[in-house]
């Protein structure tokens, strides 16, 4: 435990000073308050968000006006703890959830903390990230992970929350047929999700042989690569002309977006995940109001945390499979630059504050 007890003043943080600027920085090792914990970062996934900031300083509203620390899904060991903290131990192995809610506004109280307005979510301006050595985080949303569960997989609970949720919001049964439109890390984990909810037949499209291989690992039936075959009629002739009773779109394309809503059956429901760059989308309104669809809309995920990791403990996929690049904290920007350029080639880059698992001891 001395390498958890030991802890130093100053860490090492990938600080982005501007667009396509990332720098390590010696910054303080943050002080906790009496309800949060201080977690020392083993493993972080880069996201698709991080990439947007990277690249483009903004996503929608949330813009990047000082310099940030990017990275959101994580895993590490608690290494200090505050005074009011009851359920957590020094050296207890961690995912982190990164949006922390003020639990008291009408949303938060009704369950749906997703859509508090005052959340503060990692690595979204103005809250800085965890491409960080050590970062404080509030008690509520930091859960143990059973030891056989790695770091990295506990960092793959936030992508897979996504997944879970939208299965939650969509009321997935088992034994339905659902339709993933976008094989990118949220895609491909939300695989493993309808897998876990019970699906029956998972049907996928994207156009990367790359990630629809991974969609294989994952649990997919079948694979659709729309540069190949037209997804609308393949998937018809999949489902017997019926259409699935689920579809999710991950890809944030107006194409997969009509796609995905061609595919559900009279009665079906749909989940609008992938945010497109655009806000107009023509979608066929009078096919939505005469099959009675049901759309949902998914930002984020809501109480997904523990029934993910439970998931993921009983080995429902091997999230090991979507790992195609590892990096060192100090090259950051290295690892941003591959996720943004080389998306034939890489599916989940994971950077190590820390050193690589297996050097934390």
């Amino acid at each position: 435990m001395t390498h958890l007890t030991d802890i130093p003043k100053t860490m090492q943080a990938a600080v982005m000073n501007k667009t396509f600027d990332i720098e390590i920085k010696e910054l303080p090792v943050p002080e906790i308050a009496e309800d949060e914990v201080l977690i020392k970062v083993m493993a972080v996934g880069i996201c698709g968000s991080d990439i947007h900031y990277y690249e483009h300083g903004k996503i929608g509203p949330y813009v990047v006006e000082k310099p940030i620390i990017l990275g959101h899904e994580c895993a590490g060991f608690v290494v200090e703890k505050g005074d009011r903290v009851t359920d957590l131990e020094i050296g207890d192995r961690v995912a982190i959830e990164p949006g922390v809610t003020c639990g008291k506004c009408k949303h938060c109280k009704a369950g749906r903390y997703n859509l508090c307005p005052k959340v503060e979510f990692l690595a979204t301006p103005p809250i800085d990230g965890a491409f960080v050595q050590y970062f404080k985080h509030r008690q509520d949303f930091v859960y143990k992970i059973p030891d056989h569960l790695s770091f990295e997989e506990g960092a793959f609970n936030e992508p897979f929350s996504v997944g879970i949720h939208a299965a939650n919001r969509t009321k997935l049964e088992p034994g339905s047929t659902v339709a993933i439109m976008g094989m990118g890390p949220v895609g491909l984990t939300a695989v493993a999700a309808v897998k876990a909810f019970g699906a029956k037949e998972v049907i996928v499209t994207d156009l990367a042989p790359i990630r629809l291989e991974a969609a294989k690992k994952m649990g997919a039936d079948h694979v659709i690569n729309v540069l190949e075959e037209n997804p609308d009629d393949r998937i018809q002739e999949l489902t017997n002309g019926e259409g699935v009773d689920v579809a999710f779109e991950t890809a944030g394309n107006p194409k997969a977006l009509q796609s995905a809503l061609a595919s559900v059956k009279r009665g079906g429901k749909m989940a609008i995940i992938g945010l497109p760059p655009q806000s107009d989308i023509a979608m066929n309104v009078p096919a939505i109001a005469d099959n009675e669809i049901d759309i949902s809309g998914i930002f984020r995920y809501v109480n997904t945390y523990p029934k993910g990791i439970d998931f993921l403990s009983s080995k429902i996929a091997n999230m090991h499979d979507l790992i195609t690049d590892r990096f060192e904290l100090k090259d950051t920007q290295e690892a941003m630059e591959k996720a943004r350029t080389n998306k034939e080639e890489s599916i989940k880059i994971m950077v190590y504050p820390n050193g690589f698992i297996g050097d934390e001891d």
